[in-house]
């Protein structure tokens, strides 16, 4: 991927992060008391910081960002991703399995 396309993929699934996680507390913010607006936020930015946190040092590794990389800090977001660090650790059980 060229930076421009980099750029608006990560900001685009860094908005998709904030309304996931935002909007996943919406009921729970009400049963504690908690301002809904006040537990978007705080939700949403706490994930969005997770990610970038994990932009930022896969960035300082070696001053680039590759697909994996970028693919991988939003896995930690999404339950059902498959990274593939999570493709290399299920090959290795696979072979421990059968040896």
């Amino acid at each position: 991927m060229n930076g421009v396309k980099n750029i608006n993929n990560i900001l685009m699934r860094i908005i998709a992060v904030f309304a996931a996680n935002g909007l996943s507390v919406i009921g729970a913010g009400a049963i504690a008391g908690v301002d809904t607006i006040t537990a978007i936020t705080v939700a949403g930015l706490t994930a969005v910081a997770a990610v970038v946190e994990k932009l930022a040092r896969a960035f300082m590794d070696d001053g680039k960002l590759t697909a994996d990389e970028i693919n991988s800090a939003f896995s930690t977001t999404d339950k059902n991703a498959v990274t593939v660090e999570d493709l290399a650790v299920e090959k290795r059980r696979a072979r421990s399995k059968t040896a």
